[in-house]
C-alpha cells in the first residue's frame, strides 16, 4: 500500500512542479514561496481548531490532529527550518533554470541521500549501489552537455549549484522524516510544518519587500498558480507521510518514486515551456531514474 502512495505522490508532487514554474516566471520568489505555504497553512487552520473542539468528528474522518509536546514541537522547527533552506535555493533555480533542466538533477536525490549515509554512517555500497550511482552520475554529466547547448554551465552557474545544494538538502530532510514518522503523529507534522514555515518566511519577506531599495526589487505578480502549490504540495505530501507510517516501508524506495514525478513535470514542462533538447534530455532523465532505480533495490 505504501508503494501506491507513494506513486500517487509522484503525480502530484510532478504537477506541484509546473505550477512553481508557472509561479516564479518573470516573477518575484519570495512573495510566491510565502503565498504557497500560507495557503498550505490554511488548509491546516480548520482542522487544527476543529480537533480541539471536536476531536470526536474529526478522529471519525480521519483527520484529527492531536495535541503535541514541545519536544516534538522542536522537531517539527528544525524540519521546516530544512525544508525552507531548501525550497528557497530551489525556487530560485526553478526561475532562472529550465524545467527540463531542474527535473533531472532534483530526480539525483535518492543519490545525495546515499552518499550521505556513506560519510555520515560508513556504510558499504554493494554491486546494485554502485551500478546505480555509476550510471546516475553518468547521466548527470550527459544533462551537463545538453545543459552548455544553452548556455548552461554546471560547474559554474550559481543557479545549478542553488538546485543541487537544493537537492542536497532534500535529501537530508528525507532521511529525518523517517526519523520524526515515528515520534510525532503525521498530520501533526504537516500541519505544524506549514504553520512554522509561515513564521519562518514571514521576517525573510519583509526583509525582502521592505528592506531592500526598490530599484533591486522585483516586481511581484498575482498568480492563479500561487495558491495551487500549496494545494498540491499538501495532498502530495498527506500521501507521502501516510506512507513513511507503514512499518515496512523503506524511506530509500519511497524517495525513489517521488522522484518519478519528475517524468510528469518534464512532459508537461515541455508543453508549456516549449524548451529546447528535449530528446537529449529526456533520454538523459531516463538514465538518470534508472541509476536511481538500481540503487533502490540495492538498498531494498
Amino acid at each position: 500500500m505504501w508503494v501506491i502512495l507513494a506513486l500517487m505522490s509522484a503525480v502530484l508532487l510532478g504537477i506541484y512542479e509546473v505550477f512553481k514554474k508557472l509561479s516564479v516566471q518573470r516573477n518575484a520568489v519570495i512573495p510566491v514561496l510565502f503565498l504557497s505555504t500560507l495557503t498550505s497553512s490554511l488548509i491546516f487552520l480548520p482542522f487544527v481548531i476543529g480537533s480541539y473542539f471536536a476531536p470526536e468528528f474529526f478522529t471519525r474522518i480521519h483527520l484529527f490532529i492531536p495535541e503535541i509536546n514541545l519536544e516534538q514541537h522542536g522537531l517539527i522547527l528544525i524540519k521546516s527550518v530544512i525544508v525552507v533552506s531548501s525550497w528557497i535555493l530551489a525556487f530560485y533555480a526553478v526561475k532562472n533554470l529550465p524545467i527540463t533542466i531542474v527535473g533531472p538533477i532534483r530526480a539525483t536525490g535518492p543519490l545525495w541521500t546515499l552518499l550521505g549515509a556513506i560519510l555520515i554512517f560508513g556504510e558499504h555500497l554493494n554491486l546494485y549501489q554502485w551500478l546505480g550511482v555509476s550510471v546516475t552520475l553518468f547521466f548527470f554529466y550527459l544533462l551537463s552537455t545538453t545543459g552548455k547547448l544553452e548556455g548552461i554551465h554546471f560547474k559554474t552557474n550559481k543557479w545549478v549549484l542553488f538546485i543541487v545544494a537544493a537537492t542536497f538538502i532534500g535529501a537530508a530532510s528525507g532521511l529525518y522524516d523517517k526519523f520524526i514518522m515515528r515520534r510525532v503523529d503525521r498530520l501533526a507534522v504537516q500541519a505544524w510544518f506549514s504553520f512554522y514555515q509561515v513564521a519562518i518566511l514571514l521576517p525573510i519577506l519583509a526583509v525582502n519587500r521592505w528592506r531592500l531599495p526598490k530599484a533591486e526589487r522585483t516586481p511581484f505578480h498575482w498568480r492563479w498558480s500561487i495558491p495551487m502549490i500549496g494545494v498540491f504540495l499538501v495532498l502530495a505530501d498527506f500521501l507521502y507521510f501516510n506512507a513513511l507510517t507503514y512499518e515496512d516501508s523503506l524511506i530509500s524506495i519511497i524517495s525513489s518514486l517521488r522522484r518519478g514525478g519528475v517524468v510528469i513535470s518534464f512532459v508537461v514542462g515541455a508543453v508549456v515551456f516549449h524548451e529546447k533538447h528535449l530528446r537529449k534530455k529526456g533520454l538523459y532523465l531516463a538514465g538518470i531514474l534508472i541509476g536511481i532505480l538500481l540503487i533502490s533495490l540495492g538498498s531494498h
